[in-house]
């Protein structure tokens, strides 16, 4: 078997499993608890949220445990919203977002708030002058997302975290389930007030992930109870995956630069051979500093692209749609519509995405496997599609 599928999720960590397994054997106390089980279980907690900050250079106060990236997305979003509101009711995200903070967009629209949805360019960036633009007295939240998830494209956080900072009545929200322990992040000089995170994109465990919310931002609670995570999450602290996902994040932090060069390789790679396959087209920008080193993204004009996934699957090999989100959909990307292909184009779309553990062999094997699954396919296209992926 051959997994490549790691924007979707990842496989934990050996030693994660077992931290796991020993902090619910051993550690199983409510760490609201005043008793010695409790007190254990509270300074546990706390040294994991120790473990995170130090990864991200940030205090422990900081950080806000969640279920995940979409409840993180959804506190810092609707939080903002609905803590700032008295201040404005603009606010501003991209076309090409997660359904996690699309979706909350959406729903704040009906709620009477104004959303700018900043275009992006061919290989799927945005640009900042939209953004200088969109910029109104009324605005309170900007949120954009590190990394696509279904492109790869990385967005410019770094410099408009830094133009935001002439607004400090601005929020600013990133998405970062993709970017963390996958490229270099900094909020504290890049400006950023809040970024969301999720365990099992870095090798931790399902259904945990935390939020860091900068010192003097306020949020909203969504959950009524008793007021843990300092009054923004309530609700009894999964201890023993937070133990886990704080490990994983150490573990995937050690050495991150040297982890990405290796992966910049396989990248290249993989591109090159793709690149020799006259049925399929790139996606994304041609400059590798704009591009998430783990994500590669292709179209297979004229297929399905569920059709490659399976017939791959049927090879061991395992690679996705789009985000594992919406990848059971049959309608064309909205990320790849946004970028302005075609919609029997955007039906196409393939994303291979990849680890640190992954070798030169791999990538090999995978790529001999594509160009058999095409070789057996590309009789199968639509006739009608002759554009190979060009974009309108």
């Amino acid at each position: 078997m051959l997994y490549m599928d790691y924007a979707a999720t990842s496989p934990l960590y050996e030693e994660v499993i077992e931290t796991i397994a020993e902090v619910m054997k051993s550690h199983y106390g409510n760490p609201s608890s005043i008793h010695r089980l409790g007190v254990e279980a509270e300074k546990l907690l706390q040294s994991a949220k120790g473990v995170i900050a130090s990864s991200l250079k940030v205090s422990p106060s900081e950080i806000i445990c969640t279920s995940g990236g979409t409840e993180s997305n959804n506190l810092a979003i609707k939080g903002v919203a609905y803590n700032y509101q008295q201040r404005g009711k603009h606010l501003i995200t991209t076309q090409i977002e997660h359904p996690s903070v699309k979706e909350v967009f959406a729903g704040l629209e009906q709620e009477g708030f104004r959303v700018t949805y900043l275009p992006v360019s061919k290989s799927g960036r945005v640009q900042l002058e939209d953004l200088q633009a969109a910029i109104c007295e009324d605005t309170i939240l900007v949120s954009i997302m590190y990394v696509n998830n279904e492109i790869g494209t990385i967005q410019p956080i770094r410099e408009i975290g830094q133009y935001l900072a002439g607004f400090p009545k601005i929020i600013f929200h990133v998405d970062a389930v993709q970017g963390i322990a996958k490229l270099l992040l900094d909020s504290k000089s890049w400006g950023i007030d809040l970024c969301s995170a999720s365990a099992h994109k870095f090798r931790g465990p399902k259904g945990t992930g935390f939020l860091y919310r900068r010192a003097g931002v306020q949020l909203k609670p969504l959950l009524a109870g008793g007021g843990q995570e300092l009054g923004v999450r309530s609700g009894t602290e999964n201890v023993p995956l937070i133990v886990g996902m704080a490990k994983a994040l150490r573990i995937s932090m050690d050495n991150l630069a040297a982890k990405i060069s290796h992966k910049q390789a396989l990248r290249q790679q993989l591109l090159a051979g793709i690149g020799e396959i006259p049925e399929l087209s790139i996606s994304g920008s041609e400059l590798e500093q704009e591009m998430a080193p783990h994500i590669v993204h292709f179209a297979f004009a004229g297929m399905k692209a569920e059709v490659v996934v399976h017939a791959l699957e049927q090879k061991g090999i395992y690679i996705s749609t789009r985000s594992a989100c919406t990848s059971g959909e049959s309608e064309p990307s909205e990320v790849m519509l946004a970028l302005g292909y075609p919609r029997d184009v955007a039906a196409s779309g393939l994303r291979i995405s990849f680890s640190d553990e992954h070798q030169e062999q791999d990538i090999a094997l995978f790529l001999r496997s594509l160009q058999e699954v095409v070789k057996e396919l590309a009789p199968m296209r639509n006739p009608s599609v002759i554009h190979r992926g060009k974009r309108n």
